[in-house]
């Protein structure tokens, strides 16, 4: 397993900077888009019925804030 040490860190901070630092928002939102449009080849059910994933976590939101069920 690796440690994650400071020269680590920095090594990744640094590769993100050199990778990403130049990047503007059009080329940032392409790779997005290629990304996206894999992940729904290798699943196309992704991002379909997300609301019935939210659900739970909002009743447990609300109960914790002392809210009414719904």
């Amino acid at each position: 397993m690796i440690r994650s040490t400071d020269r680590l860190r920095a090594l990744d901070r640094r590769w993100e900077r050199d990778t990403y630092g130049t990047m503007s928002y059009r080329e940032a939102l392409a790779r997005y888009s290629a990304l996206w449009a894999e992940a729904r080849t290798l699943r196309d059910d992704l991002g379909q019925g997300w609301e019935d994933e939210l659900e739970p976590a909002l009743a447990i939101a609300r109960a914790v804030n002392g809210l009414p069920p719904a």
